[in-house]
């Protein structure tokens, strides 16, 4: 499968607590990938927590921080990349990402708020309605999410290993499709 990626990173999209970490683990193992998550390295270089980030720099300085990490990562080949939900809302972001695979996971808000609920890591949802939140940043993100190359869309009980396949199955289509139009 690697070789018929043949190197071009896969960059995984989508909303907090869609599993971009996890799958992206998995996935950049069966396809002998480094794995990077940006918000880690984020908070690494920045040595803070993304919360503090937004707390004591506010969210704008947050993105752009995201924006020089992604900046750099696309200068690498081989790499499963697990971004942070925000990051498709910046117009320079979809430039870098499209270096890659772009890769959709699309979680239903009742399901991510179920995985959400007892995290208290998310800046955007020390809201007094953190469901009307979530739903509201999906509605305004959705038409942004579904410029990906790839829409996996993931239903309550999978497993990260089946929503890793799926996408290991699906990769291929897409591949064929941007072969073909000479992208």
């Amino acid at each position: 499968m690697s070789s018929l990626l043949q190197g071009v990173n896969l960059y995984l999209i989508g909303m907090m607590g869609a599993g971009k970490t996890t799958v992206g683990q998995l996935l950049a193992k069966q396809l002998g990938y480094g794995f990077i998550d940006t918000d880690s390295v984020i908070a690494q270089s920045a040595k803070k927590s993304i919360n503090q980030i937004f707390a004591e720099e506010g969210e704008a300085a947050f993105r752009q921080l995201e924006s020089d990490v992604l900046g750099q990562v696309c200068a690498y080949t081989k790499l499963t990349v697990a971004t942070g939900g925000g990051i498709v809302l910046k117009r320079e972001n979809w430039g870098y990402l499209h270096h890659g695979l772009i890769v959709w996971l699309d979680v239903p808000v009742e399901l991510l708020y179920t995985r959400l609920a007892e995290d208290t890591t998310r800046p955007l949802l020390q809201d007094a309605d953190p469901q009307g939140k979530l739903r509201s940043l999906l509605e305004q993100r959705t038409p942004l999410y579904a410029q990906a190359d790839l829409r996996i869309s993931v239903i309550e009980g999978e497993t990260p290993e089946q929503i890793a396949d799926k996408i290991m199955a699906a990769i291929p289509s897409v591949l064929k499709k941007s072969t073909v139009n000479g992208h």
